[in-house]
């Protein structure tokens, strides 16, 4: 359970370290079977296997909904620990899964992630009062390129569809700043995870993550929780696990898709 501090620190600052949510072997058995998704053998299916990019220098590979592919992964979306700082975050009694995603920076050419919002790339839900879980499957670290936060973004509204715009030259934000409080000082930080410990992040922080130049790989799962009150508002262009969706537009997102995994202030199972 999350303290006062914690709280007020996140809805401060947009982002909230919280340390391990499971053992260090828990995370390498998360590890491994990630690798038995990438390499195609799961006993399910993913939504998606997909790299970021397309040529032999730089690879991020991006998987969605690992849930759906693989039982480990399923347990851990409904992680009570991870479940119970979500729902405090989020100030709800009620948790689902919008969806998880993977990305994977390889060692040596793993490529950046660009600065951006989370919410704005998710046009077909509303409010924006979601949180992520991010957990490192093993150390992220400035040089494998963990990622970065820029504090207080989440006060400053959606900005320009969700893409901030970066510098390559030291991986700075360039966003727009007559969409930025005027006086404002945008000062990225770092934040470095330990293996088997989580980050929580707001969907409207800024962040990305500089390219990954060390010897060693950068694997994390995060999860996006959604509170119990999200609706489906499609508008605009759709999104990748829109096919998925099983209510009006105007209801609350729910369905086999979109796991409740914590209600009425406690947590379920998959079972469940």
């Amino acid at each position: 359970m999350l303290t006062q501090a914690q709280l007020e620190e996140f809805r401060d600052i947009g982002f909230l370290q919280v340390g391990p949510v499971m053992s260090e072997e828990q995370a390498d058995d998360l590890r491994h079977r990630l690798f038995d998704v990438m390499n195609g053998c799961s006993a399910g299916q993913p939504e998606a296997v997909r790299d970021f990019f397309s040529d032999e220098k730089k690879s991020v590979i991006q998987i969605v909904n690992i849930f759906e592919a693989d039982d480990l992964f399923r347990q851990h979306i409904y992680n009570p620990i991870i479940c119970e700082m979500a729902a405090q975050l989020m100030g709800t009694d009620t948790v689902r899964v919008w969806h998880d995603q993977v990305q994977f920076k390889p060692p040596r050419y793993g490529g950046p992630t660009d600065w951006h919002q989370d919410h704005p790339y998710w046009p077909i839900i509303q409010p924006a009062d979601l949180v992520s879980a991010w957990v490192a499957l093993a150390d992220a670290t400035i040089e494998n390129g963990c990622m970065w936060m820029v504090p207080h973004s989440h006060q400053w509204g959606p900005h320009k569809g969700g893409t901030i715009g970066t510098d390559p030259d030291g991986f700075k934000p360039l966003p727009d700043m007559s969409l930025v409080p005027y006086g404002t000082k945008i000062e990225p930080v770092p934040c470095e995870v330990k293996k088997g410990a989580c980050m929580f992040h707001h969907c409207l922080t800024w962040h990305g993550s500089p390219p990954n130049c060390s010897e060693r790989g950068r694997p994390a799962i995060a999860v996006h929780y959604m509170p119990g009150y999200t609706r489906y508002e499609p508008r605009g262009a759709g999104h990748l696990v829109e096919h998925n969706v099983e209510v009006a537009p105007g209801e609350i997102l729910k369905g086999k898709h979109f796991p409740t995994v914590w209600e009425n202030g406690k947590p379920l199972t998959p079972d469940a």
